[in-house]
């Protein structure tokens, strides 16, 4: 090739910059490594807008990546090595697909003429990330790139959003791509893309079912948020006065302050109060939720003789879990607000005293909540922390929560003031040490609001090493620690299940206090209720990184909102 040649096209890894930014990435998560050398030697030269973060492993890059996507509404990038990070990035990969959230994460690989000769860590990306991707491909023509980078927001973005894998050979990173072939689909630069209506007779039968109810309730997952269908919502549940419940996943899709809201339903969050608003329901319309183990009690709540109107963008999750009276199979927003319309031109409904069910069901579960939130008892009542942030934190802050201790209480008891995303937890594999590296991510996505990350001691120690990365970039986000010294949703099935019988789930305590201010964080330890005001309120406003290490009661001997251990 000629030097007026050379000048005509791009590398690989200059290509792949250049539709990054074309699809408007302004972050990626990452760590370094050999084989993305010509990668990461773009991203120095070239004048792009993409601010790349280094993370200190890679599953924590992909856990960002994930949270970022939350919170912007935009495809979210990582990328790692080779080889082990190849493995080690895979955790935050099907994490974010199987809870329907974009992301991108991209591997260098070995060369494409280095394969079958045992080159250093070599390993086959596509099989391995194929059953855990929405899609997924080895870049192994550099001319092709574009083209498969277009693919690949296109099919992260679209129908069920998910998460999609790239392997990036070195030497496709060397060879020339020409430059015409570098652009972007803007329709793919946010999720979800071309939002697919659902069957205008489904949507009339969905109508004529809820008002034929009386005792109708919505059950709400992910899918309303990220539709962003929480108005439309709203205006279904205005016309009907229709009680609406969420998942975990689904907290957000209404303001838990506003009257027709029930909480969280399931084994997981839900108390006996709000199982029975689903009990007795002779109608329960999904929107955007699986129905899988968790809500609905091992599908033991709604009972069988229940109607069910549901609404997703998977059609493949409708009906799988209950015989279903009308499916819907389209995005959560069109369905909600064509239900919405047809029901306002039949002149709305009887109603299924959503605002009395609702406020019987708070009024139960509060009961419950307020003394052990007042408690002065030691150690600290996980409840009395919850209570606590919900005084100290605005409307707008974002908590990431770990899946162990802190979810099953920020689910029950924290009553977020609005919807929309504000509360971020990993629901679909529940693997410990999510919410330090989503706590990135959601900072770097929607940097002017306050974020707070709230763990268990065992989280802490699968991901303390992202404290450097809090410090290096100067992030002003508080950690939180709940201190048991116990891996305690276990110990807790342990205890209900197993007859007490414990085997190898407790551990030494950790002062994460010590620890984080080794990193070089403000931090506290709380082991007096009457501290525990004081000392969050500093940590909120202190302006810079923060961790607050609180001994609390362990999670086996707690009133957890948990029904079920092994759902």
């Amino acid at each position: 090739m000629n030097s007026r040649e050379k000048a005509n096209t791009l590398t690989g890894a200059e290509a792949m910059v250049k539709m990054l930014e074309a699809y408007g990435v302004k972050h990626v998560f990452g760590l370094c490594g050999d084989t993305t050398l010509p990668l990461y030697d773009a991203l120095f030269r070239l004048d792009h807008g993409i601010t790349h973060l280094l993370t200190r492993d890679e599953r924590h890059a992909g856990y960002m990546a994930d949270a970022y996507a939350r919170v912007t509404g935009r495809p979210g990038v990582c990328e790692g090595p080779s080889g082990g990070g190849a493995t080690y990035i895979l955790p935050g990969v099907v994490e974010a697909n199987e809870s329907s959230i974009p992301i991108l994460a991209i591997n260098s690989d070995v060369s494409t003429t280095s394969r079958g000769r045992y080159p250093l860590t070599e390993l086959d990306q596509v099989a391995m990330f194929r059953p855990l991707t929405k899609w997924n491909a080895s870049l192994d023509d550099a001319q092709r790139l574009p083209a498969m980078l277009r693919r690949a927001f296109r099919e992260m973005t679209t129908g069920r959003p998910g998460a999609v894998h790239l392997a990036l050979p070195f030497d496709t990173q060397k060879n020339p791509v020409t430059p015409d072939e570098i652009w972007a689909d803007d329709r793919h630069r946010n999720f979800p893309a071309l939002p697919v209506a659902p069957d205008p007779a489904a949507v009339e039968a969905a109508a004529d079912a809820l008002l034929e109810a009386r005792k109708a309730v919505a059950v709400c997952g992910g899918g309303v948020v990220i539709a962003g269908a929480t108005e439309a919502l709203a205006r279904l549940a205005d016309l009907l006065d229709l009680p609406v419940a969420t998942t975990v996943s689904g907290q957000g899709s209404i303001a838990e302050t506003d009257p027709r809201a029930v909480g969280v339903v399931g084994s997981n969050g839900g108390v006996p109060a709000t199982r029975a608003v689903v009990d007795e329901a002779d109608l329960v319309l999904y929107v955007g939720c699986r129905a899988g183990s968790v809500t609905t009690e091992r599908w033991r709540s709604p009972g069988p003789d229940a109607r069910i109107v549901h609404i997703d963008s998977d059609p493949a999750v409708i009906g799988a879990n209950y015989r279903t009276d009308v499916a819907l199979a389209g995005d959560a927003r069109l369905a909600l607000e064509a239900i919405a319309a047809a029901v306002a031109r039949r002149g709305g409904g009887a109603g299924n005293d959503g605002v009395l069910r609702a406020k019987s069901a708070w009024a139960a579960k509060l009961a419950a909540f307020e003394p052990l939130a007042a408690s002065d008892a030691t150690p600290i009542r996980p409840e009395r922390v919850i209570a606590t942030l919900q005084r100290l934190l605005d409307a707008e802050a974002i908590v990431c929560a770990d899946p162990g201790t802190p979810c099953p209480y920020f689910s029950a008891h924290y009553r977020w003031p609005s919807a929309g995303r504000h509360f971020i937890t990993n629901r679909a594999h529940g693997a410990l040490g999510f919410a330090m590296g989503a706590a990135i991510g959601a900072h770097v996505g929607r940097p002017s609001v306050k974020t707070v990350s709230v763990m268990g001691d065992g989280s802490f120690g699968m991901s303390v090493g992202e404290l450097e990365t809090v410090i290096r970039y100067r992030m002003p986000i508080t950690f939180v620690t709940l201190s048991n010294s116990v891996f305690g949703w276990i110990k807790a099935g342990q205890r209900s299940g197993f007859g007490a019988r414990f085997h190898n789930v407790d551990f030494t305590r950790t002062d994460h206090a010590a620890v984080a201010a080794a990193y070089g964080l403000k931090s506290w330890r709380v082991e007096d209720p009457a501290n525990l005001g004081p000392v969050l309120k500093k940590a909120l406003a202190a302006g810079e990184p923060t961790l607050v290490d609180i001994v609390t009661q362990p999670l086996d001997e707690a009133a957890a909102p948990v029904s079920e251990w092994v759902a």
